[in-house]
């Protein structure tokens, strides 16, 4: 079945529902529980049980992702899905090399990173590389004086996903630890693009009561007084 936001916003509701459109009604009491809820309870996983993602499951949370903001209506995230097992297998390798070479840059904290798991790229259910596209406009909207703007657009889709498999009881981690010059070249991917996170996503057993990072005393969540200021940088 179809997500009930992808019924509302298909293009032929659009067209006949325009006047509900312009309404700004708060969602119900429920709904807007249930927004506050996968957001506080969104985790950065990095263990997965072998279960498959369900197909239908899938396409609704690479929906969620294609419907993020982007500045200029660039779209500039491309989703490259790893179904080869050597393919996977070789991501691992790469995330493992730039893993070691992380841990050897942190210096004193080298065995505490170490003793992390930083992926699950092996394990998950499913992985995607998500990577920008080639050929973007240099001077779309703000890109002019923000030129880092399609990577702003490409972390949106990546969170709407993460709320959504949040939202279908589904655990998604972030992989950041490789180098995009080694990703790109196994992947083929075309001069220009550049690839800014391996996704792992599928089923897990729990999700973490806190973030992973929190639990093992990595850092600790800024209060949010120390990062809000008005009319002025913030003083926390």
């Amino acid at each position: 079945m179809a997500p009930r936001a992808a019924q509302w916003m298909s293009e032929e509701s659009i067209l006949q529902s325009s006047a509900e459109l312009v309404l700004a009604r708060p969602f119900d009491r429920a709904e807007r529980e249930a927004v506050y809820r996968a957001i506080a309870e969104r985790r950065d996983m990095r263990h997965f049980l072998p279960d498959p993602v369900a197909p239908d499951v899938l396409q609704r949370l690479l929906w969620a992702a294609h419907h993020a903001p982007s500045v200029g209506y660039m779209q500039p995230w491309r989703f490259i899905r790893i179904t080869d097992r050597a393919l996977r297998v070789a991501l691992h390798a790469l995330v493992e090399e730039e893993r070691l070479a992380t841990a050897q840059a942190l210096g004193e904290r080298k065995d505490a990173f170490m003793r992390l798991k930083v992926e699950g790229v092996l394990e998950a259910g499913e992985v995607l590389v998500v990577s920008l596209a080639d050929g973007r406009e240099h001077h779309v909207f703000g890109r002019r004086t923000l030129p880092e703007m399609d990577l702003a657009s490409v972390a949106c889709a990546i969170q709407n996903m993460w709320l959504a498999a949040r939202a279908e009881g589904l655990g998604l981690g972030w992989v950041s630890i490789f180098d995009p010059r080694k990703v790109a070249a196994l992947l083929a991917m075309p001069d220009g693009a550049k690839p800014v996170a391996i996704v792992c996503l599928g089923h897990v057993a729990a999700y973490y009561a806190r973030p992973m990072l929190e639990i093992e005393r990595w850092a600790e969540r800024m209060p949010l007084s120390a990062v809000v200021g008005e009319n002025a940088w913030p003083s926390g």
